[in-house]
């Protein structure tokens, strides 16, 4: 009963928030996923879509639950063979979020805003997803896998602010 529900949720949050893209003029530039997500999240790392996660892990805060302005990372599968990075423009659910990527299927070298992208993981951890698909207007069929999402922060400064507010909130001083 609880799947049913969920998915009729889904199911709801998915029409209302359905997005096409725009027809893009003959001289408009032609984007990588990877250099889209770093102009506009922020989050300064280079290479190809899959090596993201791995370089992340020591810069940068990583984790699996949506945050506005996060850059999800895709693994390496099938035909896409490098990986696919998007930036979260938006979280609707628990399990739907919004995404703004480029170089995406039907949407090649062209950058698509506010795509709807569920979590369909057993665990709910992100870990599997389905993307919005524009050349059918609905979810696609391929579940991809993720390694998670990076945040836009620096893991040093993070970590220090983690700590001084455990020092502060123990009586300690700063």
């Amino acid at each position: 009963m609880k799947k049913r529900v969920t998915a009729a949720a889904v199911a709801a949050t998915l029409a209302f928030f359905a997005v096409g893209t725009a027809p893009a003029s003959a001289d408009a530039p032609y984007w990588q996923c990877v250099t889209f997500a770093r102009m506009f999240s922020g989050i300064n790392i280079f290479g190809d879509a899959w090596t993201w996660w791995n370089q992340a892990t020591d810069r940068f805060r990583t984790g699996g639950a949506p945050e506005t302005g996060s850059v999800l990372v895709f693994r390496p599968e099938g035909r896409m063979s490098r990986g696919h990075v998007a930036v979260v423009s938006q979280i609707l659910t628990d399990r739907v979020i919004q995404v703004t990527h480029a170089n995406w299927g039907g949407s090649r070298g062209k950058v698509e805003e506010n795509v709807t992208v569920v979590d369909v993981s057993g665990a709910g951890d992100w870990s599997q997803v389905k993307v919005w698909y524009s050349p059918i207007h609905d979810l696609g069929t391929t579940v991809y896998p993720t390694y998670g999402f990076i945040y836009n922060g620096a893991r040093d400064a993070f970590e220090g602010g983690r700590q001084m507010a455990a020092n502060t909130s123990s009586g300690g001083s700063q």
